[in-house]
């Protein structure tokens, strides 16, 4: 069970947001990779989903955000959004004087380095694929990877109604996935933060010479390498502290949070902006 309270004296914690729950996975993976240090994690369940709106909505949406947690003293943010991440990481880099960590640039690099054929799928929501972001991260990377991508605006829905593995989301994911199969992919980014709870589902779905890379744990260790590099990492006898905002509905992050962090959250504060 993780605490929803952040204690006196305590180190500067990691600024993570997303606009809805989904991004507790990546919370998840940090919370996970590096135990001593605290997290504030903030939900903008007021305005989710960000993947319809326009680009300069989500940079203003994401730059309200990121100054609220400044003003809770983070050391540094994590975007765990992909979306926002197409959209706001490099104004938010600009903006902001602390390292700023996105879930694009990690997954590319993971999935650059994985691929054996050269031949990448690429799967999240409409808005992601729309925008390219993963595509330009992995080219920038190595120009020659085929890649495939694909929307896949159903696997979020279905992840929160949590019908990981149900015949309908079984049935949805081989429609989805049919191209990928077809294009003879051989790794697959997962470019959403609801869908690393589909991993057993997809792998299945894919078979075993597809690899499944998880956006969530590759940023958690682009978190780690960012704070070594910037003398933040929190001392290893540091005592971590939680805390979960959200902007609209605690019951519903109550009821949904604990099956995206993987335990229990026990309080959400409400914070509303714009």
């Amino acid at each position: 069970m993780v605490s929803a309270r952040v204690a006196r004296g305590a180190p500067a914690p990691i600024g993570v947001f997303d606009s809805g729950i989904g991004g507790l996975t990546v919370a998840h993976e940090i919370i996970r990779q590096l135990p001593h240090e605290s997290v504030i994690y903030f939900g903008d369940t007021a305005r989710v989903p960000y993947g319809p709106k326009s680009p300069d909505t989500v940079r203003r949406y994401s730059r309200e955000i990121a100054s609220f947690l400044r003003e809770q003293g983070v050391k540094n943010i994590v975007i765990a959004c992909n979306t926002a991440t197409a959209h706001a990481l490099g104004t938010l880099r600009e903006e902001f004087d602390m390292p700023i960590v996105g879930v694009v640039e990690p997954g590319a690099r993971a999935a650059v380095a994985a691929t054996r054929r050269g031949h990448i799928g690429v799967i999240g929501t409409v808005g992601t694929i729309k925008s390219g972001a993963y595509e330009r991260a992995i080219r920038a990377l190595n120009p020659d990877v085929m890649i495939t991508a694909r929307a896949c605006p159903l696997f979020v829905p279905l992840v929160e109604e949590g019908w990981t593995d149900h015949p309908a989301t079984r049935l949805v994911a081989k429609e989805y996935l049919a191209p990928m199969l077809e294009a003879d992919i051989d790794t697959l980014v997962l470019g959403c933060t609801h869908y690393p709870l589909l991993k057993p589902l997809l792998g299945e779905v894919l078979g075993p010479d597809v690899r499944l890379i998880d956006s969530a744990e590759e940023t958690a260790a682009e978190t780690a390498r960012a704070l070594h590099d910037e003398s933040l990492a929190a001392a290893a006898d540091a005592e971590p502290n939680y805390r979960f905002i959200a902007s609209d509905d605690p019951l519903q992050f109550l009821q949904l949070g604990q099956r995206f962090l993987g335990g229990a959250i026990e309080g959400v504060e409400i914070r509303t902006l714009g």
